[in-house]
């Protein structure tokens, strides 16, 4: 555990990473004294730390470690191989912590209400912070993105009765976190150049549950196969903790009962709630998200001892504009709306457009989207095929790799050829910046554009904007 009221002094090695900012703008908040390194290249995390008042060293080298380090917390895209300063901090002998690890050790002196699932985390999260500012619960929040209602930061300090904070399964890496209340999405096979099947990372999620302490909470959804599996499973292994179930097939406060969509808002007759939940973003999967969301506050709330107004908890909710690269409009100009998502598994990515298809009928969908690892879609191949049936217009580009693999078992040009198959009108550019000058012609009034997936074609949807926008200006 971090006594932060004795002002304990962390180092972040990597810490313009968007993680790594959270991390040390929580410490910061909570009574610590936060200095960091990582490279020159200026990102927009510099801004959040300038105004912070903390010290960034660039580029890394040894003598930027202080003399005295209580808590050194690093980018896992480190290590004593590849950095000199986590080289010297072994030398001294210190602790060094990777981010899941440092999250993990906050989480244990604190209680603490983790996201975790397939889809959904980071949305969820940042939903979480948001009606948790409105309703006034005193807790920090740390997400996995820029959120719009936390000043596109990913770090939202309210107080510190408590921790709500998104982790991920990849690599179990959430078993690093110490729950009080944990809300589960969605499981289904993902990470498989980790994971082996389905059964491994339901074994995952399970082993994160029994976590939970005694009277723990269990939030989940019970539209979710996957989730409402760990549920069952959950319930027979610990009958002392609460399940909180959430959905349109859950049962009591958190059923959703019916949903509809006006003019670009949906409105969902949630049981507990005495008036609707408002959303001004789109999607099915989006008001599941923010039940869940809700939940949670409520929850911690009552364990907490602090009454929440539940009005002001659902304008938090209405309030909600989303968080980067999650149906992130970027803005529109000549007449097309410009879009960029990060959606990169076929069910995240079927749900995604089939959502944006409700909220803007009349727009013709134009999708860029670009597969993330291969062993992803090699694994998961038919799955993409099939997931873009509600995009009119859809571009493809080779596969975005990852560090942790080589190339194999698919190539880019294969899955173009395989969705176009199916569906009726795709394009392939091996880069995604030779798609741009085509597209420029392409694009019309009316249309709705939008980059799609972890790999780094989301340039696409920025460049477009910002030359059309400046066409109009």
């Amino acid at each position: 555990m971090i006594d932060f009221s004795s002002g304990p002094r962390v180092y972040c090695v990597g810490i313009k990473g968007t993680g790594m900012a959270a991390l040390a703008e929580y410490c910061r908040h909570a009574g610590a004294h936060v200095e960091g390194s990582d490279v020159e290249e200026v990102f927009y995390t510099d801004a959040i730390l300038k105004s912070l008042n903390i010290p960034v060293h660039a580029p890394f080298k040894r003598e930027n470690l202080p003399s005295r380090i209580d808590h050194l917390f690093y980018s896992a895209a480190y290590d004593a191989k590849n950095n000199p300063e986590l080289a010297e901090a072994e030398k001294r002998g210190l602790r060094c912590m990777s981010y899941p690890e440092a999250l993990g050790l906050i989480s244990r002196g604190q209680p603490t209400g983790a996201v975790a699932g397939v889809h959904g985390k980071t949305t969820t999260t940042a939903m979480a912070g948001t009606m948790a500012q409105a309703a006034r619960l005193p807790v920090g929040v740390i997400a996995g993105s820029a959120v719009s209602n936390f000043d596109d930061r990913s770090c939202l300090f309210l107080g510190d009765r408590g921790l709500i904070a998104e982790t991920c399964e990849y690599r179990r890496h959430f078993l690093n976190v110490s729950p009080r209340w944990l809300i589960v999405t969605s499981i289904e096979p993902d990470h498989l150049d980790y994971y082996f099947d389905y059964n491994d990372i339901l074994s995952a999620f399970i082993e994160y549950a029994l976590k939970l302490p005694r009277k723990g909470c269990l939030i989940y959804c019970a539209d979710d196969p996957g989730a409402a599996e760990l549920a069952r499973k959950v319930q027979s292994m610990r009958d002392d903790l609460r399940l909180v179930p959430y959905g349109f097939s859950a049962q009591g406060n958190y059923r959703i009962r019916d949903y509809q969509v006006g003019d670009e808002y949906l409105a969902a007759d949630v049981a507990g709630f005495a008036v609707p939940l408002i959303l001004r973003i789109p999607g099915r999967h989006t008001v599941l998200n923010a039940v869940a969301a809700a939940a949670l506050v409520i929850c911690m709330g009552d364990d907490l001892g602090i009454q929440l107004d539940q009005e002001k908890l659902l304008k938090g909710c209405e309030a909600f504009r989303g968080s980067k690269r999650r149906s992130e409009i970027l803005g529109a100009a000549g007449g097309v709306l410009f879009m960029d998502d990060y959606a990169h598994h076929p069910t995240a990515i079927k749900t995604t457009l089939r959502g944006l298809r409700e909220f803007y009928p009349n727009r013709r969908i134009v999708v860029d989207f670009m597969s993330h690892t291969y062993s992803r879609t090699a694994a998961l191949l038919e799955g993409f095929i099939s997931a873009f049936g509600d995009a009119d217009e859809l571009i493809l580009h080779d596969i975005y790799a990852s560090a942790r693999e080589h190339a194999g078992g698919i190539t880019g040009e294969e899955l173009f050829l395989r969705t176009a198959a199916r569906h009726r009108s795709v394009r392939y550019y091996p880069e995604p910046a030779e798609a741009i000058e085509d597209l420029e012609s392409f694009l019309a009034p009316g249309d709705l554009f939008v980059t799609m997936g972890a790999g780094n074609n989301w340039i696409v949807s920025h460049e477009l904007y910002e030359r059309r926008k400046g066409r109009t200006e």
